[in-house]
Protein backbone atom coordinates (compact mmCIF):
# COMPACT_ATOMS: atom_id res chain seq x y z
CA UNK A 1 0.00 0.00 0.00
CA UNK A 2 1.04 3.40 -0.65
CA UNK A 3 2.62 6.04 2.12
CA UNK A 4 0.44 8.80 3.72
CA UNK A 5 3.51 11.05 1.44
CA UNK A 6 2.81 9.62 -1.92
CA UNK A 7 -0.99 9.85 -1.42
CA UNK A 8 -0.86 13.62 -0.73
CA UNK A 9 1.51 13.67 -3.47
CA UNK A 10 -1.32 11.91 -6.04
CA UNK A 11 -3.61 14.33 -5.11
CA UNK A 12 -2.51 17.03 -6.94
CA UNK A 13 -2.06 15.10 -9.87
CA UNK A 14 -5.01 15.53 -12.38
CA UNK A 15 -6.74 12.47 -13.48
CA UNK A 16 -5.21 10.12 -15.66
CA UNK A 17 -4.93 6.22 -17.10
CA UNK A 18 -4.06 5.65 -13.30
CA UNK A 19 -5.76 7.78 -10.57
CA UNK A 20 -9.43 8.56 -10.71
CA UNK A 21 -10.99 11.14 -7.71
CA UNK A 22 -14.27 11.57 -6.46
CA UNK A 23 -15.80 13.89 -3.90
CA UNK A 24 -19.05 11.62 -2.84
CA UNK A 25 -18.92 8.40 -1.67
CA UNK A 26 -22.43 6.97 -2.59
CA UNK A 27 -21.65 6.13 -6.39
CA UNK A 28 -20.66 2.34 -6.26
CA UNK A 29 -21.54 1.68 -9.86
CA UNK A 30 -18.78 4.05 -10.43
CA UNK A 31 -16.41 2.60 -8.34
CA UNK A 32 -16.83 -0.87 -9.12
CA UNK A 33 -16.45 0.63 -12.96
CA UNK A 34 -13.25 2.53 -12.03
CA UNK A 35 -11.89 -0.64 -10.06
CA UNK A 36 -12.84 -2.96 -13.15
CA UNK A 37 -10.73 -0.57 -15.64
CA UNK A 38 -7.70 -0.49 -13.17
CA UNK A 39 -7.85 -4.38 -13.29
CA UNK A 40 -7.78 -4.87 -17.06
CA UNK A 41 -5.03 -1.99 -17.41
CA UNK A 42 -5.33 -1.35 -21.40
CA UNK A 43 -2.66 0.54 -22.17
CA UNK A 44 -0.11 -2.26 -20.23
CA UNK A 45 1.71 -0.41 -18.38
CA UNK A 46 1.80 -2.44 -15.21
CA UNK A 47 1.25 0.32 -12.89
CA UNK A 48 -1.15 -0.09 -9.99
CA UNK A 49 -4.88 2.26 -10.14
CA UNK A 50 -5.60 4.52 -7.55
CA UNK A 51 -9.30 4.86 -6.81
CA UNK A 52 -9.38 8.18 -4.28
CA UNK A 53 -12.42 9.09 -2.47
CA UNK A 54 -12.75 12.42 -0.47
CA UNK A 55 -11.26 14.97 -2.93
CA UNK A 56 -12.41 17.57 -5.73
CA UNK A 57 -11.72 17.41 -9.08
CA UNK A 58 -9.11 20.42 -8.63
CA UNK A 59 -7.49 18.23 -6.11
CA UNK A 60 -8.84 19.55 -2.50
CA UNK A 61 -10.30 17.81 -0.19
CA UNK A 62 -13.76 17.63 -0.01
CA UNK A 63 -14.31 17.06 3.96
CA UNK A 64 -15.27 13.78 3.68
CA UNK A 65 -15.40 11.77 7.15
CA UNK A 66 -14.29 7.97 6.42
CA UNK A 67 -15.61 5.58 8.54
CA UNK A 68 -15.95 2.18 9.30
CA UNK A 69 -18.57 1.37 7.17
CA UNK A 70 -17.43 3.29 3.93
CA UNK A 71 -14.32 1.16 4.29
CA UNK A 72 -16.46 -1.97 4.70
CA UNK A 73 -18.33 -1.36 1.36
CA UNK A 74 -15.07 -0.50 -0.45
CA UNK A 75 -13.25 -3.62 0.36
CA UNK A 76 -16.33 -5.78 0.00
CA UNK A 77 -16.18 -4.54 -4.35
CA UNK A 78 -13.54 -7.40 -4.40
CA UNK A 79 -15.65 -10.17 -3.36
CA UNK A 80 -18.82 -9.41 -3.98
CA UNK A 81 -19.08 -11.52 -7.03
CA UNK A 82 -19.79 -8.51 -9.63
CA UNK A 83 -16.41 -8.33 -10.50
CA UNK A 84 -14.89 -11.64 -12.06
CA UNK A 85 -12.31 -12.52 -11.94
CA UNK A 86 -11.70 -10.70 -8.23
CA UNK A 87 -9.78 -7.56 -8.41
CA UNK A 88 -6.30 -7.46 -6.18
CA UNK A 89 -7.53 -4.56 -4.26
CA UNK A 90 -6.23 -2.92 -0.51
CA UNK A 91 -8.22 0.33 0.90
CA UNK A 92 -6.79 2.37 3.16
CA UNK A 93 -7.59 5.48 5.16
CA UNK A 94 -5.38 8.45 5.18
CA UNK A 95 -5.74 11.27 7.62
CA UNK A 96 -5.03 15.47 6.30
CA UNK A 97 -5.29 18.46 8.06
CA UNK A 98 -8.19 19.26 5.30
CA UNK A 99 -9.79 16.27 5.88
CA UNK A 100 -10.09 12.16 5.21
CA UNK A 101 -9.58 10.20 2.22
CA UNK A 102 -10.06 6.49 0.87
CA UNK A 103 -8.29 4.75 -1.36
CA UNK A 104 -8.54 1.77 -2.83
CA UNK A 105 -5.20 0.88 -4.79
CA UNK A 106 -5.90 -1.48 -7.81
CA UNK A 107 -3.39 -4.19 -9.27
CA UNK A 108 -2.92 -5.22 -13.00
CA UNK A 109 -4.59 -8.22 -13.08
CA UNK A 110 -2.81 -11.52 -14.61
CA UNK A 111 -6.16 -12.72 -16.13
CA UNK A 112 -7.60 -10.28 -18.16
CA UNK A 113 -10.24 -9.39 -19.18
CA UNK A 114 -11.52 -8.51 -16.26
CA UNK A 115 -15.75 -7.87 -16.04
CA UNK A 116 -17.78 -5.77 -14.19
CA UNK A 117 -21.37 -7.19 -14.28
CA UNK A 118 -20.62 -8.52 -17.63
CA UNK A 119 -18.64 -5.72 -19.19
CA UNK A 120 -15.31 -5.13 -20.20
CA UNK A 121 -14.36 -1.69 -18.53
CA UNK A 122 -11.07 0.10 -19.50
CA UNK A 123 -8.92 2.79 -18.66
CA UNK A 124 -8.38 5.55 -22.03
CA UNK A 125 -6.46 8.53 -20.54
CA UNK A 126 -8.17 10.23 -17.60
CA UNK A 127 -11.59 8.70 -18.52
CA UNK A 128 -12.67 5.17 -18.58
CA UNK A 129 -15.18 3.22 -21.01
CA UNK A 130 -16.15 0.31 -22.17
CA UNK A 131 -13.42 -1.80 -24.25
CA UNK A 132 -14.28 -2.03 -27.80
CA UNK A 133 -13.89 -5.65 -29.39
CA UNK A 134 -10.09 -4.84 -30.46
CA UNK A 135 -9.13 -3.99 -27.02
CA UNK A 136 -11.13 -7.13 -25.57
CA UNK A 137 -8.69 -8.80 -28.15
CA UNK A 138 -5.60 -7.92 -26.73
CA UNK A 139 -6.83 -8.15 -23.13
CA UNK A 140 -7.29 -11.91 -24.07
CA UNK A 141 -4.11 -12.09 -25.44
CA UNK A 142 -2.14 -10.72 -22.39
CA UNK A 143 -4.86 -13.33 -20.65
CA UNK A 144 -3.54 -16.37 -22.74
CA UNK A 145 0.65 -14.95 -22.47
CA UNK A 146 -0.05 -14.91 -18.59
CA UNK A 147 -1.10 -17.96 -18.05
CA UNK A 148 0.83 -20.93 -16.19
CA UNK A 149 0.74 -24.20 -15.31
CA UNK A 150 0.60 -24.63 -11.31
CA UNK A 151 4.14 -25.76 -11.23
CA UNK A 152 4.96 -22.32 -12.80
CA UNK A 153 3.11 -19.98 -10.69
CA UNK A 154 4.93 -18.48 -7.84
CA UNK A 155 4.21 -19.91 -4.20
CA UNK A 156 3.34 -16.84 -2.19
CA UNK A 157 4.36 -16.42 0.97
CA UNK A 158 7.60 -18.32 0.18
CA UNK A 159 11.44 -17.34 -0.22
CA UNK A 160 14.72 -19.00 -0.89
CA UNK A 161 14.87 -19.60 2.36
CA UNK A 162 12.12 -22.31 2.02
CA UNK A 163 14.14 -24.55 -0.78
CA UNK A 164 16.95 -26.94 0.39
CA UNK A 165 19.62 -24.83 -1.49
CA UNK A 166 22.52 -27.16 -0.71
CA UNK A 167 20.32 -29.87 -2.28
CA UNK A 168 19.75 -27.81 -5.36
CA UNK A 169 23.49 -27.03 -5.85
CA UNK A 170 25.17 -30.83 -5.19
CA UNK A 171 22.44 -32.88 -6.67
CA UNK A 172 19.91 -30.84 -9.66
CA UNK A 173 22.16 -27.88 -10.88
CA UNK A 174 25.25 -30.20 -12.09
CA UNK A 175 22.87 -32.96 -13.68
CA UNK A 176 20.88 -30.00 -15.34
CA UNK A 177 23.18 -27.33 -16.68
CA UNK A 178 26.31 -28.89 -18.33
CA UNK A 179 29.78 -28.41 -16.03
CA UNK A 180 31.36 -25.75 -18.22
CA UNK A 181 28.32 -23.01 -17.90
CA UNK A 182 27.90 -24.09 -14.27
CA UNK A 183 31.31 -22.71 -13.50
CA UNK A 184 31.06 -19.58 -15.40
CA UNK A 185 27.60 -18.86 -13.58
CA UNK A 186 27.95 -16.16 -11.22
CA UNK A 187 24.12 -15.36 -10.93
CA UNK A 188 22.57 -15.60 -7.56
CA UNK A 189 20.78 -18.97 -6.99
CA UNK A 190 17.58 -16.92 -7.52
CA UNK A 191 18.55 -15.91 -10.79
CA UNK A 192 19.52 -19.48 -11.74
CA UNK A 193 16.68 -21.07 -10.55
CA UNK A 194 14.46 -18.31 -12.50
CA UNK A 195 16.32 -19.62 -15.67
CA UNK A 196 15.44 -22.77 -15.17
CA UNK A 197 11.57 -22.25 -14.33
CA UNK A 198 11.86 -22.66 -10.61
CA UNK A 199 12.03 -18.72 -9.25
CA UNK A 200 9.31 -16.00 -9.76
CA UNK A 201 11.41 -12.65 -10.00
CA UNK A 202 8.69 -10.38 -10.42
CA UNK A 203 7.08 -11.89 -6.72
CA UNK A 204 11.02 -13.28 -5.55
CA UNK A 205 9.52 -16.25 -4.25
CA UNK A 206 10.25 -20.10 -5.46
CA UNK A 207 7.61 -21.61 -8.01
CA UNK A 208 5.24 -24.49 -7.20
CA UNK A 209 7.31 -26.73 -9.01
CA UNK A 210 10.22 -25.67 -7.24
CA UNK A 211 8.93 -26.37 -3.74
CA UNK A 212 6.77 -29.69 -4.54
CA UNK A 213 11.10 -30.93 -5.92
CA UNK A 214 12.99 -28.67 -3.50
CA UNK A 215 11.49 -27.75 -0.27
CA UNK A 216 12.27 -27.75 2.83
CA UNK A 217 8.50 -28.60 3.92
CA UNK A 218 6.10 -29.36 0.76
CA UNK A 219 3.44 -29.92 3.03
CA UNK A 220 3.67 -26.88 4.33
CA UNK A 221 2.38 -25.10 1.43
CA UNK A 222 0.90 -27.87 -1.00
CA UNK A 223 -0.41 -30.18 1.51
CA UNK A 224 -0.96 -33.28 -0.45
CA UNK A 225 2.56 -33.23 -1.79
CA UNK A 226 3.18 -37.06 -0.78
CA UNK A 227 2.89 -40.37 -1.60
CA UNK A 228 1.13 -42.68 0.90
CA UNK A 229 2.04 -46.67 1.26
CA UNK A 230 -0.16 -48.98 2.39
CA UNK A 231 -0.16 -52.72 2.33
CA UNK A 232 -3.65 -54.36 2.79
CA UNK A 233 -3.91 -58.32 3.94
CA UNK A 234 -6.63 -59.14 1.80
CA UNK A 235 -7.97 -57.50 -1.25
CA UNK A 236 -10.20 -54.79 -0.29
CA UNK A 237 -9.83 -51.55 1.70
CA UNK A 238 -11.87 -53.26 4.72
CA UNK A 239 -8.86 -56.02 5.61
CA UNK A 240 -6.46 -55.50 7.85
CA UNK A 241 -3.09 -53.23 7.44
CA UNK A 242 0.08 -54.96 7.34
CA UNK A 243 2.39 -52.09 7.01
CA UNK A 244 2.45 -48.26 5.84
CA UNK A 245 4.59 -45.58 4.67
CA UNK A 246 4.40 -42.12 3.98
CA UNK A 247 6.95 -40.84 1.53
CA UNK A 248 6.72 -37.28 2.73
CA UNK A 249 9.42 -34.46 1.96
CA UNK A 250 10.98 -32.98 -1.52
CA UNK A 251 10.97 -35.16 -4.82
CA UNK A 252 14.53 -34.97 -5.03
CA UNK A 253 14.70 -36.51 -1.69
CA UNK A 254 11.64 -38.99 -1.85
CA UNK A 255 12.15 -40.42 -5.32
CA UNK A 256 15.54 -42.55 -4.61
CA UNK A 257 13.74 -43.84 -1.34
CA UNK A 258 10.62 -44.58 -3.47
CA UNK A 259 13.20 -46.23 -6.20
CA UNK A 260 14.69 -48.08 -3.63
CA UNK A 261 11.06 -49.31 -1.31
CA UNK A 262 9.87 -50.85 -4.95
CA UNK A 263 13.17 -52.93 -6.04
CA UNK A 264 13.52 -53.71 -2.38
CA UNK A 265 9.94 -54.61 -0.80
CA UNK A 266 7.94 -54.66 -3.80
CA UNK A 267 9.56 -56.68 -6.20
CA UNK A 268 10.65 -59.46 -4.91
CA UNK A 269 12.04 -61.45 -7.32
CA UNK A 270 12.07 -65.17 -6.98
CA UNK A 271 13.93 -68.01 -8.96
CA UNK A 272 11.43 -69.92 -10.66
CA UNK A 273 13.64 -73.78 -12.32
CA UNK A 274 12.96 -73.64 -15.54
CA UNK A 275 15.20 -77.18 -15.57
CA UNK A 276 17.65 -78.91 -13.50
CA UNK A 277 20.26 -76.37 -14.30
CA UNK A 278 18.87 -73.33 -15.33
CA UNK A 279 16.25 -71.18 -13.47
CA UNK A 280 14.31 -68.25 -14.76
CA UNK A 281 14.25 -65.03 -11.75
CA UNK A 282 10.70 -63.61 -12.00
CA UNK A 283 9.37 -60.56 -9.92
CA UNK A 284 5.76 -60.47 -7.60
CA UNK A 285 5.90 -57.21 -9.42
CA UNK A 286 8.32 -56.55 -11.85
CA UNK A 287 10.80 -53.65 -11.04
CA UNK A 288 10.85 -51.39 -13.76
CA UNK A 289 7.41 -51.41 -14.85
CA UNK A 290 6.12 -50.56 -10.93
CA UNK A 291 8.40 -47.94 -10.64
CA UNK A 292 7.41 -46.41 -14.09
CA UNK A 293 3.51 -46.28 -13.09
CA UNK A 294 4.55 -44.81 -9.86
CA UNK A 295 6.49 -42.11 -11.23
CA UNK A 296 4.08 -41.09 -13.96
CA UNK A 297 1.52 -41.18 -11.11
CA UNK A 298 4.15 -38.02 -9.05
CA UNK A 299 4.99 -36.72 -12.40
CA UNK A 300 0.71 -36.23 -13.84
CA UNK A 301 -0.93 -36.10 -10.37
CA UNK A 302 -2.81 -32.78 -9.49
CA UNK A 303 -0.56 -30.62 -6.88
CA UNK A 304 -3.62 -28.49 -6.59
CA UNK A 305 -5.53 -30.86 -4.08
CA UNK A 306 -5.00 -32.22 -0.59
CA UNK A 307 -5.21 -35.67 -1.35
CA UNK A 308 -1.57 -37.58 -2.08
CA UNK A 309 -0.94 -40.45 -4.46
CA UNK A 310 -1.85 -43.76 -3.66
CA UNK A 311 0.10 -46.44 -3.52
CA UNK A 312 -2.09 -49.64 -2.00
CA UNK A 313 -0.95 -53.14 -2.13
CA UNK A 314 -3.18 -55.94 -1.68
CA UNK A 315 -3.18 -59.60 -1.58
CA UNK A 316 -3.58 -59.93 -5.65
CA UNK A 317 -2.40 -56.53 -7.14
CA UNK A 318 -1.37 -53.03 -6.47
CA UNK A 319 -3.37 -50.12 -7.17
CA UNK A 320 -2.04 -46.51 -8.25
CA UNK A 321 -4.26 -43.56 -7.37
CA UNK A 322 -3.07 -39.95 -8.05
CA UNK A 323 -5.64 -36.73 -7.84
CA UNK A 324 -6.51 -35.65 -11.43
CA UNK A 325 -7.57 -37.01 -14.41
CA UNK A 326 -6.77 -37.00 -18.11
CA UNK A 327 -4.80 -34.21 -18.52
CA UNK A 328 -4.97 -31.52 -21.80
CA UNK A 329 -5.08 -33.29 -25.15
CA UNK A 330 -5.53 -36.87 -23.57
CA UNK A 331 -8.73 -38.97 -23.58
CA UNK A 332 -9.38 -42.08 -23.06
CA UNK A 333 -9.55 -42.85 -26.99
CA UNK A 334 -6.51 -41.59 -27.55
CA UNK A 335 -4.36 -42.86 -24.10
CA UNK A 336 -1.71 -43.63 -24.68
CA UNK A 337 -0.83 -42.59 -27.89
CA UNK A 338 -1.03 -39.13 -26.95
CA UNK A 339 0.46 -37.22 -24.27
CA UNK A 340 0.25 -33.66 -22.74
CA UNK A 341 1.80 -32.21 -19.46
CA UNK A 342 0.03 -30.86 -16.45
CA UNK A 343 3.32 -30.52 -14.61
CA UNK A 344 5.54 -29.31 -17.42
CA UNK A 345 8.58 -28.32 -14.79
CA UNK A 346 8.58 -30.88 -12.60
CA UNK A 347 8.32 -33.50 -15.56
CA UNK A 348 11.52 -32.04 -16.64
CA UNK A 349 13.06 -32.20 -13.29
CA UNK A 350 12.65 -35.92 -12.90
CA UNK A 351 13.84 -36.35 -16.13
CA UNK A 352 17.09 -34.39 -15.42
CA UNK A 353 16.88 -36.60 -12.13
CA UNK A 354 16.81 -40.23 -14.25
CA UNK A 355 13.22 -40.94 -13.28
CA UNK A 356 11.44 -40.98 -15.54
CA UNK A 357 11.75 -40.25 -19.94
CA UNK A 358 9.15 -37.76 -22.15
CA UNK A 359 8.78 -39.95 -25.47
CA UNK A 360 5.73 -41.17 -24.60
CA UNK A 361 6.95 -45.14 -24.57
CA UNK A 362 6.85 -45.71 -21.01
CA UNK A 363 3.06 -47.39 -21.17
CA UNK A 364 3.89 -49.72 -24.01
CA UNK A 365 7.43 -51.01 -22.02
CA UNK A 366 4.95 -51.23 -18.96
CA UNK A 367 2.74 -53.36 -20.11
CA UNK A 368 5.59 -55.34 -22.12
CA UNK A 369 7.51 -56.17 -18.63
CA UNK A 370 4.34 -57.12 -17.03
CA UNK A 371 3.02 -59.89 -19.77
CA UNK A 372 6.49 -61.24 -19.96
CA UNK A 373 6.74 -61.67 -15.72
CA UNK A 374 3.08 -63.14 -15.59
CA UNK A 375 0.99 -60.46 -14.66
CA UNK A 376 -0.87 -59.72 -17.60
CA UNK A 377 -2.00 -55.80 -18.93
CA UNK A 378 -2.20 -52.99 -16.47
CA UNK A 379 -5.64 -51.48 -16.38
CA UNK A 380 -6.03 -47.87 -16.70
CA UNK A 381 -9.52 -46.69 -15.10
CA UNK A 382 -10.79 -43.68 -16.30
CA UNK A 383 -14.07 -43.33 -14.90
CA UNK A 384 -13.05 -41.41 -11.50
CA UNK A 385 -13.01 -38.23 -13.80
CA UNK A 386 -11.13 -36.09 -11.21
CA UNK A 387 -8.38 -38.99 -10.16
CA UNK A 388 -6.49 -41.31 -12.34
CA UNK A 389 -6.38 -45.49 -11.03
CA UNK A 390 -3.62 -47.70 -12.79
CA UNK A 391 -4.41 -51.86 -11.29
CA UNK A 392 -1.18 -54.07 -11.36
CA UNK A 393 -2.06 -57.90 -11.17
CA UNK A 394 0.17 -59.79 -9.22
CA UNK A 395 2.11 -62.97 -11.20
CA UNK A 396 0.78 -65.51 -11.60
CA UNK A 397 4.58 -66.91 -12.85
CA UNK A 398 5.59 -66.21 -9.16
CA UNK A 399 3.59 -68.53 -7.20
CA UNK A 400 4.00 -71.39 -9.84
CA UNK A 401 5.57 -74.50 -9.17
CA UNK A 402 8.92 -75.11 -8.12
CA UNK A 403 9.18 -73.15 -4.76
CA UNK A 404 8.19 -76.49 -2.88
CA UNK A 405 5.04 -78.19 -2.74
CA UNK A 406 2.42 -78.27 -5.55
CA UNK A 407 1.71 -74.53 -5.51
CA UNK A 408 -2.01 -74.72 -5.56
CA UNK A 409 -3.23 -72.97 -2.15
CA UNK A 410 -0.71 -70.42 -3.31
CA UNK A 411 -2.31 -69.36 -6.67
CA UNK A 412 -5.81 -69.46 -4.84
CA UNK A 413 -4.53 -67.54 -1.99
CA UNK A 414 -1.86 -64.68 -3.22
CA UNK A 415 0.47 -66.23 -0.52
CA UNK A 416 3.91 -67.54 -1.26
CA UNK A 417 4.56 -71.05 0.08
CA UNK A 418 6.41 -71.35 3.36
CA UNK A 419 7.55 -74.99 2.85
CA UNK A 420 11.03 -75.05 2.35
CA UNK A 421 12.14 -74.67 -1.22
CA UNK A 422 13.56 -77.17 -3.04
CA UNK A 423 15.12 -75.78 -6.01
CA UNK A 424 19.08 -74.96 -5.99
CA UNK A 425 19.57 -70.93 -5.36
CA UNK A 426 22.34 -69.16 -5.14
CA UNK A 427 23.38 -67.56 -1.32
CA UNK A 428 22.59 -63.71 -1.41
CA UNK A 429 25.45 -62.14 0.17
CA UNK A 430 25.77 -62.04 3.87
CA UNK A 431 25.98 -57.66 3.80
CA UNK A 432 23.57 -57.31 1.33
CA UNK A 433 20.73 -59.32 3.18
CA UNK A 434 21.57 -57.31 6.29
CA UNK A 435 21.43 -54.04 4.22
CA UNK A 436 18.13 -55.49 3.30
CA UNK A 437 16.86 -56.08 6.55
CA UNK A 438 17.76 -52.92 8.12
CA UNK A 439 16.15 -51.15 5.20
CA UNK A 440 12.88 -52.88 5.60
CA UNK A 441 13.69 -51.55 9.75
CA UNK A 442 13.80 -48.12 8.89
CA UNK A 443 10.53 -48.44 6.40
CA UNK A 444 9.00 -50.15 9.39
CA UNK A 445 10.03 -50.17 12.86
CA UNK A 446 7.08 -53.43 14.08
CA UNK A 447 7.83 -55.56 11.43
CA UNK A 448 7.55 -58.83 12.45
CA UNK A 449 10.23 -61.45 12.14
CA UNK A 450 7.39 -63.23 9.91
CA UNK A 451 6.63 -60.39 7.29
CA UNK A 452 10.58 -59.92 7.15
CA UNK A 453 10.86 -63.44 5.85
CA UNK A 454 7.84 -63.14 3.28
CA UNK A 455 9.44 -59.75 1.97
CA UNK A 456 13.03 -61.48 2.18
CA UNK A 457 12.14 -65.01 0.28
CA UNK A 458 14.21 -66.42 3.51
CA UNK A 459 13.18 -68.51 6.41
CA UNK A 460 12.10 -66.92 9.76
CA UNK A 461 15.15 -69.10 11.35
CA UNK A 462 17.10 -67.08 9.14
CA UNK A 463 16.32 -63.79 9.69
CA UNK A 464 16.41 -64.50 13.47
CA UNK A 465 20.23 -65.37 12.73
CA UNK A 466 21.19 -61.78 10.71
CA UNK A 467 18.97 -60.08 13.48
CA UNK A 468 20.85 -61.36 16.57
CA UNK A 469 24.14 -60.56 13.96
CA UNK A 470 22.87 -56.70 13.67
CA UNK A 471 22.60 -56.37 17.53
CA UNK A 472 25.57 -57.64 18.68
CA UNK A 473 27.27 -55.42 15.54
CA UNK A 474 25.67 -52.41 17.23
CA UNK A 475 23.54 -52.09 14.20
CA UNK A 476 19.83 -52.32 15.46
CA UNK A 477 18.44 -52.61 18.88
CA UNK A 478 15.35 -53.88 20.58
CA UNK A 479 12.79 -51.27 22.49
CA UNK A 480 9.73 -53.38 24.45
CA UNK A 481 8.58 -56.87 24.38
CA UNK A 482 8.32 -59.22 21.52
CA UNK A 483 4.81 -58.45 20.74
CA UNK A 484 4.31 -54.82 21.23
CA UNK A 485 7.90 -53.42 21.08
CA UNK A 486 9.80 -51.98 17.95
CA UNK A 487 13.40 -51.76 16.34
CA UNK A 488 15.35 -48.54 16.56
CA UNK A 489 18.07 -48.70 13.44
CA UNK A 490 21.11 -46.98 15.10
Amino acid sequence: MISSDYALKILSYPESFHTERTASPDNMDKFCQAICAFSNDISGSGKNGYLIIGVHDNGKLSGLKVDDKLLLQISNIRTDGNILPQPVMTVEKFTFDDGEVLVAEVQPSEFPPVRYRGRVWVRVGPRKSIATEAEEKILMERRLSNVHTFDAMPCLGTNINDLDVKLIKKEFLPKAVAEEILAEDKRSIEEQLASLGFYDLRYNCPTNGAIVLFGTNPERYLHGSYIQYVRFKGKDRASDIINEHKFAGNLCQELPKIDTFIETSISQKRPIPVSVLREETVSKYPYWATRELLMNAIMHRDYETNAPVQFYEYDDRIEVLNPGGLYGKVSPANFPNVSDYRNPFIAEAMKVLGYVNRFSRGVYRVQKELVENGNGEAVFDFSLITAFRVVENVSKKYFEEGFGGDGKEEKAQGKPNKSPIKSPIKKPNKNETENEIVELLRQNSEISREEMAYKLSRSEDSVRYYLRKLMKDGKIVREGSKKTGKWIVL
